[in-house]
């Protein structure tokens, strides 16, 4: 692990951080240290250190804002790398607008609204990066990324870079392609439409007022836990097996919101998981329905 520290250092790849916690790195406030996490400054950059780690075997996972993710209390082994700022960049040509993976999602919605372009209003509430975004295709208010991408710039576990439009990402609800064969993306272009910036600075004014009301944005969590059954809300079906306010540890599920679990207080990864598989038993028993969870779960068990 020296030799490759040493040529991350050599070719001025970006910032490397040694038995790093992941806590500080997740929006849940939970996970333990990667042995190694790199801050890649660049796309050349994550293109030579992801070519670097595959002809030295060392596996590497990819984390954005880890707003859709629970890392394990005994860390990531390996490499975890985290696109830099040198990935956090937005250029909007015409309609369409390009974006580096290390870009809020968020913030990438509120720019697209100013320059008069309707499309990303669902990403108002949706705190994750550009390159999170894509890899899950993240979605709220009857839309996701599948509606609106145009490609995709994804350097595969070897360290090549490959360019896949949206046919290719093999887009399902909250699926792409990269979860089944790996890589990571540092580009994406979104195709969107003009729109009136009234209208737009409306529907986000909406529903950023609806996730006020109704979620605990003020909590660490995750997000949705679930994914929602075809037909159902995971939320609603939760609500109804009187599982608001239960606790495990440090984790709770919301009392405002049936589909979060939020950290209360120093909740351990192993906290969320029991009360995430207490949920999907209790559910299973009285309603014969299967929750699949949406967020994922990595690191060393």
């Amino acid at each position: 692990m020296q030799q490759i520290i040493q040529l991350i250092h050599d070719n001025d790849w970006g910032e490397i951080r040694i038995n790093e916690p992941l806590a500080a790195h997740t929006t849940w406030k939970i996970g333990g240290p990667a042995d190694l996490l790199i801050l890649p400054s660049g796309e050349e950059a994550m293109i030579g250190i992801v070519a670097l780690l595959h002809k030295h075997g060392v596996s590497w996972t990819a984390l954005g804002r880890g707003s859709n993710m629970l890392v394990s209390d005994h860390g990531i082994r390996g490499v975890v790398l985290k696109p830099g700022t040198g990935l956090d960049y937005a250029r909007f040509e015409d309609h369409l607008v390009h974006a580096g993976a290390a870009h809020s999602f968020i913030k990438l919605s509120v720019l697209a609204g100013k320059a008069g372009l309707t499309g990303l209003e669902f990403a108002g509430g949706i705190p994750g990066t550009v390159g999170g975004a894509v890899y899950m295709n993240a979605g709220a208010h009857g839309s996701d990324v599948s509606r609106i991408l145009h490609y995709a710039d994804i350097v595969l576990g070897t360290g090549e870079l490959v360019r896949y439009d949206k046919e290719q990402m093999k887009f399902a609800y909250r699926h792409s392609i990269l979860q089944e064969q790996g890589g990571v993306v540092v580009r994406a272009g979104f195709a969107l439409e003009a729109g009136d910036r009234k209208e737009i600075a409306a529907a986000m004014a909406s529903y950023k007022d609806r996730r006020m009301r109704t979620q605990p944005l003020k909590m660490a969590s995750a997000g949705s836990v679930f994914r929602n059954p075809p037909g159902d809300h995971a939320a609603r079906i939760i609500e109804e097996a009187g599982l608001k306010g239960m606790t495990c540890g440090g984790a709770q599920i919301s009392e405002q919101h049936a589909n979060f679990i939020v950290n209360i207080g120093q909740a351990t990864a192993e906290d969320v998981l029991t009360l995430i598989g207490q949920t999907q038993r209790i559910i299973k028993e009285r309603y014969g329905i299967e929750l699949v969870p949406e967020v994922l779960v990595v690191g060393e068990r």
